[in-house]
């Protein structure tokens, strides 16, 4: 049994007088210490499916309208508060990618570390735990940033803050949604190394959001990319990554540029993600496919399973 099955989940907004559809029959599964990369454009519905996992939509403007999210076999969406407050923090914890907006800004660090504790591991509350994440997670002089405030702190410190209070709880999954958007390339390289470091220690299966092909190689066992509110191609990442089967993801690919392999311009996608309630028929990414052909404007395909055991929702895929 995978540590996390979504089925067919479908989740709508309220937007003035009608509803619209964001995320559109996305099924995805991670196995206990497994790392899942979900990878697409920003508004594609990434982190709207994240925050489905652990329900953390409000209730409305969003609505779950069809579909599964299974944590350890039991279905988040049928859940009451009690159960919610299990898989929130006990068994799922997330990092968000503002890590500024993220943590209280009236609180000291290690006030707000020491909230996590005493909801999910009362017993371990202490200043000695404290400190031992913080230096866990590596920063320096715990002793005396455990009473800083986050603003006396770098993005990349707060940053690190936010992953000591995400394993403080001793979550079996991990979830990063953007965790390196707001940092330079250099912090942006440690803290990804710091997540992968936690991963292995810890045992625990991660997924990680991010819009960055790049990040991927070094990372992911499995990538998931997504476009227009729907899964349009998974598999392992060095297969991926190698040999892109749908159009979305190989022109994901060459748009990221490559040290030793000078362009004069970079590749583009031509086009913009269209927005949730005016997707066009058929194919959603027809419009700005180099591949397209009549029928892709009529039907819309399904996300077919190949031989090679990837899935691609193109009836033309690459060879």
């Amino acid at each position: 049994m995978p540590l996390l099955a979504i089925h067919d989940l479908e989740v709508d907004f309220r937007l003035n007088d009608r509803w619209v559809r964001v995320v559109d029959g996305v099924s995805l599964e991670i196995a206990t210490g497994e790392t899942l990369c979900l990878v697409g454009e920003s508004g594609c519905g990434k982190s709207v499916t994240a925050l489905s996992i652990g329900r953390l939509l409000p209730e409305p403007p969003a609505r779950y309208s069809a579909g599964r999210i299974e944590v350890e076999g039991r279905d988040v969406l049928k859940m009451d508060g009690k159960g919610l407050r299990s898989v929130r923090g006990g068994v799922v914890s997330y990092i968000f990618q503002e890590p500024g907006a993220a943590l209280n800004p009236v609180h000291r660090v290690g006030a707000q570390i020491r909230e996590v504790l005493k909801i999910h591991r009362p017993e371990k509350a202490t200043d000695a735990e404290i400190l031992r994440l913080l230096t866990e997670v590596g920063i320096p002089d715990p002793a005396e940033r455990i009473r800083c405030y986050p603003h006396e702190l770098s993005g990349g410190m707060q940053q690190r803050v936010m992953i000591a209070m995400a394993i403080a709880t001793e979550p079996k999954l991990l979830i990063a949604d953007e965790p390196t958007t707001a940092l330079d390339v250099t912090i942006q390289a440690q803290i990804l190394d710091l997540l992968l470091d936690l991963k292995h220690r810890l045992g625990m299966a991660m997924l990680l959001i991010t819009h960055n092909l790049g990040l991927v190689g070094g990372l992911a066992d499995r990538v998931a990319v997504m476009y227009a509110g729907q899964i349009v191609e998974t598999a392992p990442a060095h297969a991926l990554l190698r040999h892109p089967r749908h159009p979305y993801t190989r022109a994901l690919i060459q748009s990221v540029p490559e040290l030793g392999h000078p362009r004069e311009r970079l590749l583009a996608i031509p086009g913009t993600v269209p927005t949730p309630g005016d997707w066009p028929e058929g194919c959603r990414f027809a419009p700005r496919c180099p591949k397209v052909r009549e029928s892709c404007h009529r039907a819309a395909p399904l996300l077919d399973r190949l031989p090679d055991g990837r899935q691609v929702r193109c009836p033309f895929p690459n060879p």
